[in-house]
């Protein structure tokens, strides 16, 4: 029982992380390897239950407050979808730690990028970069590719790019960022499930704490203008800690 209090109020802490900024998966699917002991790719499967529960409860509280436009999502949800489902593809028939190093090395350059120019992030508007549209389309396919592969530290990537590069605020990026996620993680469910990779007690379990830190967090969110400096800094700490955990495992791994 007290695994379960674990993963309960692990869950909830990654719903908080996950709709202010993202990588609460690193939470959720350490809990559920090495708490709650599910094989690697199961956790990978079961964890999907848990985003889609906090995705759900989020996106809703955002459009009910007006944040959410569903208009945005359409130009951005189908590339992403596809490039999930030739994610998820690999992400059963292959192992994760061949993305590790690629995970780091973009996270060190989204950590300089946001260092650099901390404007960009609190007043998109004032820094308009033109890309081409197929440019953007591709860098959403490989955004959903890396999302169904593995999912961990998506959020922020995704984040990065719709701040950045489609010159979103950060709390409505969110709101696009959750409904996005929350559609493509329906069909990896169901295809984790056909090949029988989740554990639907222990995933339903963390479920429960992502569902209810998710739907507070967005009730804040959409209240209060300051949570977007909120967002911000909890952005740079998550990056942070999510290098320092890397490059220590990495020393790990080459002893």
């Amino acid at each position: 029982m007290i695994e379960y209090g674990i993963a309960i109020a692990g869950g909830f802490i990654a719903g908080i992380i996950n709709t202010l900024a993202g990588n609460g998966s690193a939470i959720t699917l350490t809990i559920l390897t090495e708490i709650l002991g599910l094989p690697a790719n199961v956790a990978n499967g079961s964890n999907r239950i848990g985003v889609l529960a906090q995705t759900l409860t989020s996106s809703w509280e955002f459009k009910r407050k007006g944040i959410l436009d569903m208009k945005e999502v359409r130009p951005i949800l189908w590339p992403f979808v596809l490039g999930a489902l030739i994610g998820v593809y690999f992400a059963i028939t292959i192992s994760n730690e061949g993305f590790m190093d690629i995970f780091g090395a973009l996270l060190v350059l989204l950590l300089v990028v946001i260092l650099l120019k901390p404007k960009r992030w609190l007043q998109p508007e004032l820094f308009k970069t033109r890309i081409p549209k197929w440019l953007k389309y591709l860098i959403y396919i490989a955004l959903g590719f890396y999302g169904g592969f593995i999912q961990m530290g998506m959020g922020i990537f995704f984040l990065a790019t719709l701040v950045l590069l489609s010159h979103y605020h950060i709390t409505p990026a969110n709101a696009i960022k959750l409904i996005v996620v929350g559609v493509y993680t329906v069909l990896v469910l169901l295809i984790f499930q056909y090949h029988g990779l989740i554990d639907w007690k222990l995933g339903g379990i963390i479920a429960i704490g992502q569902a209810a830190g998710g739907w507070i967090t967005a009730n804040y969110a959409a209240r209060f203008q300051w949570m977007e400096k909120v967002a911000y800094y909890l952005l740079i700490f998550i990056i942070v800690g999510a290098l320092v955990y890397f490059y220590e495992l990495m020393e790990l791994v080459s002893f």
